[in-house]
């Protein structure tokens, strides 16, 4: 019997990996795909499915011609096709992480400071209120297509840079900044009612308790403050809504830029 010829089927091991290794640092740090009640092995399998999807349209000339078969030539290449994916990942999940913190300011606002529970998705004990924001802000980034758009971002990536031929220096650190600027800046108008509301009640019963001292302001303003603050995130999520909209549209918009500036 003749041995089938597994040179060709060899030369495409190592470009295989590399193209495993930019898909898989999109699951490092994208929303949704980091949680971690997405068992392991279901994420490498999906990583290896998509990997295989791909590898059959990644252009030949952009396949590079010569690539090292040894472990520490191979490894400075394994790391720069994640850093891709964990680029694009890592920016999109900032204006989501932006809603937690948005969430932590105002419950710190309405005394909400020490009711923490356990966050199966981040491992972690995590304020109510930013679990609450966080899960809003997902569902705005499901219901966008937020997913395809940041797969798909990965894919195009293929058509402008080869296959271990990204430079650390193309790193988008100026687009990372930028969009944890504006991350803070989505914290802090998402929070924004909810710490006005409180603060006007805080000054009232100020006032209140210096007219009134036989009032215990303390335990009365406790609970009205978390009705109010309670009250005013519930009228303000229709613009939480949009202003996460709009925020998650730049970034991904932006991503998309940033992935066919490395054609030049």
């Amino acid at each position: 019997m003749e041995t089938p010829d597994l040179n060709p089927l060899l030369a495409s091991v190592v470009p295989y990996t590399l193209v495993v290794f930019r898909l898989a640092g999109v699951f490092v740090m994208a929303p949704l795909l980091v949680n971690i009640l997405i068992p392991r092995r279901f994420k490498a399998l999906l990583v290896i499915m998509l990997s295989a999807a791909v590898f059959p349209i990644v252009s030949p000339t952009l396949t590079m011609a010569a690539v090292p078969v040894d472990l520490f030539g191979l490894l400075p290449l394994i790391v720069t096709e994640a850093l891709i994916g964990v680029a694009i990942g890592g920016i999109a999940a900032i204006p989501l992480l932006s809603l937690e913190m948005a969430g932590i300011i105002a419950g710190q606002n309405m005394g909400l400071g020490l009711a923490k529970v356990y966050n199966p998705e981040a491992d972690f004990e995590t304020d109510i209120l930013g679990q609450l924001i966080y899960y809003i802000g997902a569902g705005v980034f499901v219901a966008m297509n937020g997913l395809e758009k940041l797969l798909g971002s990965v894919m195009d990536s293929f058509k402008f840079v080869p296959l271990g031929g990204f430079q650390v220096s193309r790193t988008p650190l100026d687009l990372f900044v930028g969009t944890l600027s504006s991350g803070f800046e989505l914290a802090i108008r998402v929070s924004a009612p909810v710490t006005g509301i409180v603060l006007l009640i805080v000054v009232v019963f100020a006032v209140v308790g210096k007219t009134m001292p036989q009032l215990n302001v303390m335990s009365v303003g406790f609970a009205i403050k978390i009705i109010a603050g309670l009250l005013m995130l519930t009228f303000a999520l229709y613009a939480v809504r949009d202003a996460v909209g709009d925020e998650l549209a730049r970034v991904l918009s932006n991503i998309n830029q940033w992935v066919h500036s490395l054609a030049t």
